[in-house]
């Protein structure tokens, strides 16, 4: 997609199958765009940050994107944790080590890049998961198909922007 979109909504989660475990991540828009992604060996917390940074890099066409998240985690990461980890040298408040430091370099990045394509920052929204929020359970279901391939040793992206069905978002996901 290349068309500039003037606002967009998108929901994004993470599962993992033990924690750690096998990993997925996914991303669902309004017009029933998605894209998911497994990985062999992760946890929850980097399935959510990979949901975010996945819908982030795939909208960069968007000039107001919301993205609506479950995990306040990966919310208070984007919003509040990332750069002051950067400035302490991937060290938290604490002097620990950050964790996921690939991940949040990555955020970092793609912020960056918004802003010099002159978008406002992402706007993130917190949902309550498995609560009847049907863009937040279609990214759920994707999720978890996807940590459900990675069980099976599969590293893969999938995506409607590449071939793959756009889901019809104005039904619950089965």
């Amino acid at each position: 997609m290349t068309d500039e979109i003037a606002a967009y909504t998108v929901a994004t989660d993470g599962a993992c199958k033990g924690n750690p475990g096998p990993t997925g991540w996914a991303w669902v828009a309004e017009d029933g765009h998605w894209a998911a992604g497994s990985l062999p060996q992760g946890t929850n917390n980097i399935g959510e940050l990979l949901g975010l940074l996945n819908a982030i890099r795939d909208h960069d066409h968007v000039v107001d994107l919301t993205i609506e998240a479950d995990s306040k985690y990966a919310i208070d990461t984007y919003e509040k944790w990332m750069d002051g980890h950067a400035r302490r040298g991937w060290k938290t408040s604490t002097g620990a080590p950050a964790k996921n430091v690939d991940i949040l370099k990555a955020l970092i990045e793609a912020r960056a890049a918004r802003r010099a394509l002159g978008r406002p920052d992402v706007r993130l929204t917190h949902v309550r998961g498995h609560r009847g929020h049907r863009l937040n359970e279609w990214a759920d279901e994707r999720a978890v198909r996807a940590a459900k391939h990675a069980a099976e040793g599969e590293e893969l992206v999938w995506s409607s922007h590449h071939g793959q069905e756009r889901i019809d978002v104005s039904v619950d996901p089965r």
